[in-house]
């Protein structure tokens, strides 16, 4: 029986079981605390303790590496978690599939495509190319199966901490501004979660994947004012929104850590920040869901979970 194992319960984790679950493939969830995941079996283990991973792990066919440390922890804690994750996977023979973003590359106004350089020089961005690079070297020496899928900003169920999360759908759902980064007519792609967990598991099913990082597919891009304009008409509310300054999350950060760790990464709102994913889309098919229907189920999902 085909087994696979996922690494984290958040929202791309939660998206992955999602899909494995629609191809009735068996599934477990690791957390530190035993997050139960409709779809899967929770199981409970330290994903840093490397001989307990590797004890849950023997036997999977795909690791679906979907964990992280704290946001403004990554440059500390992410490799070594990495590492174990890797470590596991060669023991047991998985493949692994590396949940990735697109920090790793520099600032750039063209559209982004996978054969750009991981030269960037923001912290999390260090730490992810450096991240991916380990991958790499691990796969050219023959050690592991690997590949990755890299999204965008993302938003859907259970996305509360990302940049369009709770502090956007939320606040318009409470008739409230809201909060927005960046240049309202920057063009910006965004990744819909659950077109991401479907990407990770068609990368994980083909073996055409292994060896190198995709750009999952994302619905085209719009202005991040039109964004904020479809989101709104759909809650049925004006289109109004407070901008967030580096110096407004500078002082937050003194509070909430992961707050001063936005400010790196506020370009992606300020210019044009164009995703290419027809590679993928060549090989895998283009699933990019209309925006504004997932909108509209993100909408739907935060208005049923308001309060909880």
């Amino acid at each position: 029986m085909t087994r696979h194992a996922v690494l984290g319960a958040g929202p791309v984790g939660r998206a992955i079981v999602n899909s494995l679950a629609q191809r009735q493939i068996d599934a477990i969830v690791i957390t530190r605390s035993g997050t139960d995941v409709p779809g899967a079996r929770a199981v409970k283990v330290d994903a840093r303790d490397r001989n307990a991973l590797a004890t849950v792990l023997a036997g999977a066919d795909v690791v679906y590496q979907a964990s992280q440390p704290e946001y403004h922890r990554w440059p500390q804690e992410f490799p070594a978690l990495q590492a174990s994750v890797v470590n596991a996977a060669k023991r047991s023979g998985s493949t692994l599939v590396a949940v990735d973003n697109l920090y790793g590359y520099a600032p750039n106004t063209e559209p982004l495509t996978e054969d750009l350089p991981q030269s960037s020089t923001t912290r999390k961005g260090r730490t992810r190319a450096d991240m991916w690079r380990a991958l790499e070297a691990e796969w050219r020496a023959g050690n592991l199966k690997v590949t990755s899928g890299r999204a965008s900003d993302f938003f859907g169920p259970f996305a509360l901490g990302s940049q369009v999360g709770e502090r956007f759908f939320g606040t318009l759902l409470a008739g409230k501004k809201a909060e927005t980064f960046g240049n309202p007519n920057a063009v910006h792609s965004y990744t819909n979660v659950v077109d991401f967990g479907e990407a990770l598991v068609r990368l994980a099913l083909d073996e055409r994947s292994l060896g190198r990082a995709w750009h999952v597919p994302n619905a085209p891009a719009v202005t991040n004012a039109e964004f904020l304009a479809r989101a709104a008409a759909i809650v049925g509310v004006e289109a109004k929104s407070v901008k967030r300054t580096a110096f407004q999350l500078r002082l937050a950060g003194l509070f909430v850590p992961p707050a001063r760790e936005v400010i790196e990464m506020l370009y992606e709102f300020e210019h044009d920040f164009v995703i290419d994913h027809s590679a993928y889309a060549a090989v895998f098919g283009d699933h990019a869901t209309p925006l504004d229907e997932s909108l509209a189920v993100t909408i739907d999902w935060f208005r049923q979970h308001q309060g909880q």
